[in-house]
């Protein structure tokens, strides 16, 4: 120990508190980042939202009126011949007239 360092004490605990700084503010950076991105994201939801929506459209259109009707035809259709299907067994007659009714459409 010398002279200077109980002359100026500062100078002996200027490494110190230089690392101790510079150990906060490398802890500190990631966290700054994240909240900048955090900010943005916050910022531009709803552009981002109205963007990954017209994306959804581009890759699966909505169906038409007359294509959601024709869908809802096959469904009963194809529920109509299940319904025969298990008829078939016990009563034939009831599961001829149900096929006949879902050929009609």
């Amino acid at each position: 120990m010398n002279f200077l360092n109980i002359a100026f004490p500062a100078t002996s605990a200027l490494p110190v508190a230089e690392a101790a700084i510079s150990t906060m503010i490398a802890s500190f950076r990631p966290l700054l980042g994240l909240g900048v991105l955090t900010t943005m994201l916050v910022v531009f939801k709803p552009l981002l939202a109205g963007m990954l929506r017209a994306l959804k459209l581009a890759v699966f259109p909505n169906k038409t009126r007359e294509e959601k009707s024709a869908l809802r035809n096959l469904r009963s259709m194809l529920a109509v011949r299940n319904i025969a299907n298990d008829l078939d067994s016990t009563s034939p007659n009831m599961a001829a007239e149900l096929r006949a009714l879902a050929a009609r459409g």
